[in-house]
């Protein structure tokens, strides 16, 4: 197979130096730096994308004005407002906006001064988040960048971000192993509507974990959840804890500077002030409406231009940083939920989206970087440089050279090799990784993919396919359902997914009808029994 360069990719280190300086995004007061040199990027192609970008920075200011931008919904977007409430449309938002972070603040401090405890411990010491998606991404990522418990109160973070029942008890068991177990665990749920399944789950979970401890859940519990949902009036009944608000204008994946983020950040002991600061700057380098000065347009062309408009290559997240290991987890939601969409604003079908993956430097250079250099060339690579090494001295390792001196060569080296093979790449690079950083990241992508969406004409801010998947979900529990009434009825007589299925007139649900059978009947509590047939298909299934 012939390998494909481009003009960008056939120049030696000297031009690439020149096309450093001539492209390279340094924002002056934000400290962070978008370098696109090894992307086939030209004059041409910025020339031609003027009216485009002038178009989305338009989108941009609409959506930051209070635009209904999730039409399915009819709500607004205004995640931007978090950082800078003054930009709220209406003054009874500012203020509320600014009341939740200065409540969140205060809550966290009575948590780590013991002001606020619970009824049979000294203090809290652990806390459990329950949340899915955005809701558990976004507090996942920030804690393992930022969080290094040296605060005094500071509280240790577990997570149940699934429905898995192996994965709720493991974490569970390692709550009553640390500190003061579940006695010293303060429990936040997470849901914008109460209904969400999969935090419904947990939370029933926890009820019962406490439980089983002679614990009372209440005194333990936090809600972060919209004023009036099923969760809000159960939480109001049942006086919890406490309850943060949500509203209807901040999606799940653009939530980490709400109190989605925010509370269990505080309740971990980071700067939350400087998070927001951190964003607020960001959003404010990238309302500038020239595409080389400003980062996330820069980016989101970056993207346009590798994909051909049309997401054709994934993109591939390496960090030489361990405390971003959750970006690319963290980002394949903002980016793949965001702009992996069946149709664009016309209606037209276009399956559009960008495919996001990623590990860290140099752990790469032994994982996957080989394919990434002589394999398919299906990607662009975002690299992500952290100039500042640690926060102290540090060791030599070899006469004149440190860790970190190997970090850099193996991050310098790794974007030669794919230069020279061919593969495009952008260097995001930030001094350090701190409260401030990690904000402007956050608002770096979630402006690039408010920018990308315009260029590419479809919309950022709905989930159709998410829905689609829930639904799908619903379904598969009505036939469980019907299909337990029917073993019910049937009791002593056991038959196979196909004659259960004709059965019950559900002969195109029969494959679903069998893995329910299979799955209950592998657990000791799941009322159903099998008999082992000559083929999985032709057991038996019934209740005796």
């Amino acid at each position: 197979m012939t390998t494909v360069t481009t003009p960008a990719q056939q120049i030696g280190t000297r031009e690439l130096w020149d096309r450093y300086k001539k492209y390279l995004c340094d924002v002056p007061g934000v400290g962070l730096r978008i370098d696109p040199s090894r992307m086939d990027l030209d004059d041409a192609f910025l020339e031609k994308m003027d009216s485009p970008m002038q178009r989305a920075f338009a989108a941009m200011r609409e959506l930051e004005g209070g635009a209904i931008a999730n039409p399915d919904e009819g709500r607004m977007v205004g995640h931007y407002w978090l950082r800078d409430a003054k930009r709220a449309p209406s003054p009874d938002m500012t203020a509320v906006i600014e009341s939740t972070v200065d409540a969140i603040e205060d809550f966290a401090q009575k948590v780590h001064t013991g002001a606020i405890k619970p009824p049979t411990a000294e203090r809290f010491e652990n806390l459990i988040l329950i949340g899915i998606g955005g809701s558990a991404l976004g507090p996942q990522f920030v804690s393992d960048a930022l969080v290094d418990l040296d605060k005094p109160g500071a509280l240790r973070c577990f997570y149940i971000d699934n429905t898995d029942p192996d994965g709720i008890d493991r974490c569970f068991d390692r709550v009553r192993k640390t500190g003061g177990g579940l006695a010293a665990t303060l429990t936040v749920v997470i849901s914008k509507s109460g209904s969400t399944p999969e935090p419904r789950n947990g939370m029933l979970e926890a009820q019962n974990a406490y439980k089983q401890d002679d614990l009372d859940f209440a005194p333990h519990a936090v809600a972060i959840t919209m004023e009036g949902s099923k969760l809000d009036k159960m939480a109001l009944e049942s006086q919890w804890l406490w309850r943060f608000p949500l509203w209807d204008w901040v999606g799940g994946r653009t939530s980490e500077l709400s109190a989605v983020g925010l509370v269990p950040a505080a309740l971990e002991g980071v700067d939350i002030r400087g998070m927001l600061e951190g964003a607020r700057q960001m959003d404010e380098a990238t309302r500038v409406e020239d595409k080389l000065a400003n980062p996330a347009a820069l980016l989101a062309l970056c993207w346009y231009l590798s994909g051909n408009g049309r997401g054709e290559k994934d993109m591939v997240i390496l960090p030489y940083k361990d405390r971003l290991l959750f970006l690319s987890r963290y980002l394949q939601q903002l980016v793949m939920e965001s702009l992996g969409k069946r149709l664009d604003l016309d209606g037209e079908v276009v399956n559009q989206g960008i495919a996001v993956y990623g590990n860290k430097g140099s752990t790469d250079q032994h994982a996957y970087v080989q394919q990434l250099r002589d394999g398919v060339p299906n990607f662009f690579a975002t690299f992500i440089h952290v100039r500042e090494d640690r926060n102290g001295p540090t060791l030599e390792v070899e006469d004149g050279v440190n860790s970190g001196d190997y970090l850099l060569g193996f991050f310098l080296g790794t974007r030669s090799a794919l230069h020279e093979a061919g593969r495009g790449s952008v260097t995001i690079t930030v001094p350090r990784v701190d409260a401030q950083e990690v904000g402007k990241l956050i608002a770096l992508f979630e402006r690039a993919v408010g920018f990308y969406a315009t260029l590419a004409n479809i919309n950022a801010y709905h989930q159709p396919g998410v829905e689609a998947g829930k639904k799908a979900a619903a379904s598969v529990l009505e036939i469980q359902a019907k299909l337990f009434a029917y073993l019910e009825a049937n009791k002593g007589s056991f038959r196979t997914a196909e004659e259960i299925a004709a059965s019950l007139g559900s002969e195109d649900d029969v494959e679903t009808i069998f893995h329910i059978l299979e799955h209950r009947a592998a657990n000791p509590d799941g009322g159903v029994e099998s008999e082992p047939g000559d083929s999985p298909w032709n057991a038996t299934f019934g209740k005796r």
